[in-house]
């Protein structure tokens, strides 16, 4: 695969390169691998998210059940409407 890339960045990635002593395709590849696992984590939280729409105020809480949960306290917080 080729692709071109500014000059700037060419050179950021050479000098990187030379710091850590590896070619500049292995920074290029952990660079993708990166960017590619977090947008899957990304999808993942989204598809998990769509699922439990489902159940959003199915259970109430009482506070002091709230306040010894940390996931629960972040669920209400995120979900409280005034």
């Amino acid at each position: 695969m080729t692709f071109r890339i500014p000059r700037a960045w060419a050179r950021a990635l050479a000098r990187r390169a030379r710091e850590r002593g590896v070619p500049k395709s292995q920074l290029v590849r952990e660079a993708l691998r990166q960017y590619l696992a977090v947008g899957a984590e990304e999808e993942k939280r989204a598809a998990l998210l769509e699922r439990l729409k489902t159940y959003v105020g199915v259970a109430p809480l009482d506070r002091a059940a709230i306040e010894a949960d940390p996931f629960a306290r972040q669920i209400y917080e995120h979900n409280w409407r005034e």
